[in-house]
């Protein structure tokens, strides 16, 4: 921790002087994509986490609102022990070091995944929290986070525009698809590093304060298409399938397993796109080099969509022979 880190300090005075506790080890645990950041304490009476939230950048309130929420229908998130809404300080329990993504290989993938799709189903069949007054996500926000791919990756990573001809025919085919499927609520940011590996109760459920009601396969795809770890198509498949069968039996959905394959893949492509974007955003306007790594990945992603529907071939054209060109030369 920098000495010029005024934040940390204001921290440490909330925990000493307002909160009276006697700090043993104090440190950074994590930061993330957006402006937040994470502390652990060790203290006299145990071991917490602390959420680092700047009120002018983030939205604390939604994050104690969404907690209160998911806990109410037996998701296990982090209990909220004290909170500083004015300087943007929590006090929440401490899920461990370990998130999926740590934990993952192809011998345990199969059970890991199992233990989230039980998280899932209870997200998406709590009747509270699909009557919670979640913001929906709508075509608005939908054409919103498609354009941060053709304005922060396309415009001002690769210096391309893409045709408004075949953005147009794009985005009606992905949003048509996101908003035909069923609506759920929807975590928003379901992948690996934000589930928990704990002994007990395993996942534990972070970075959940952007939950939408929205499509149905949202949050299947971020799990299985992550944009931090692949896997086979085969078990992405596999997985998916197994998915399909519990909320069908459930009557989460009145589809077919063809349709449902449809959706998730096209669900896919606009959270790829999407996250694509975010990842160069990170970098040109964050100063967060690191999350460059997770493109090509994702780009693999996009790339397997766009050739497997013939309905997207004037975007997978400008993809094969503009977009991948331009990026394999900054590279």
């Amino acid at each position: 921790m920098s000495t010029t880190d005024t934040r940390a300090q204001a921290i440490i005075d909330w925990l000493t002087s307002t909160l009276k506790l006697s700090i043993i080890n104090f440190e950074i645990a994590s930061s993330d994509a957006s402006f937040r950041r994470y502390f652990r304490v060790t203290h006299t009476q145990g071991q917490h986490i602390i959420m680092d939230a700047p009120p002018e950048k983030e939205n604390t309130e939604a994050f104690i609102r969404i907690a209160q929420l998911f806990k109410s229908a037996n998701i296990n998130v982090p209990a909220i022990y004290q909170q500083d809404l004015a300087q943007g300080f929590l006090l929440l329990d401490d899920f461990g070091c370990h998130c999926f993504l740590d934990k993952l290989n192809p011998d345990n993938a199969t059970d890991l995944y199992s233990s989230a799709f039980k998280t899932l189903q209870r997200l998406q069949t709590t009747p509270s929290l699909s009557k919670s007054q979640l913001p929906c996500y709508d075509e608005a926000l939908l054409n919103r986070e498609l354009d941060i791919f053709y304005d922060w990756f396309l415009a001002e990573y690769l210096n391309l525009s893409i045709p408004e001809n075949i953005k147009k025919t794009l985005n009606q085919i992905l949003i048509t698809s996101a908003l035909d499927q069923s609506q759920v609520c929807v975590h928003r940011d379901f992948h690996s590093r934000n589930l928990m590996f704990l002994p007990d109760n395993s996942p534990g459920i972070i970075d959940f304060q952007d939950a939408v009601i929205g499509p149905i396969t949202y949050d299947l795809v971020s799990l299985l298409r992550d944009c931090y770890i692949s896997w086979p198509e085969e078990s992405v498949m596999t997985w998916m399938a197994a998915y399909f069968q519990q909320i069908n039996k459930l009557g989460l959905i009145n589809t077919d397993l063809t349709t449902f394959t449809r959706w998730f893949d096209l669900m896919g492509l606009q959270r790829h796109l999407k996250a694509i974007g975010i990842f160069s955003r990170l970098y040109l306007r964050d100063n967060k080099p690191t999350y460059l790594a997770d493109i090509p990945r994702t780009l693999e992603y996009v790339s397997h969509i766009c050739n497997k529907y013939p309905e997207l071939s004037e975007f997978n054209h400008f993809l094969l022979h503009s977009i991948l060109p331009a990026y394999n030369n900054k590279k």
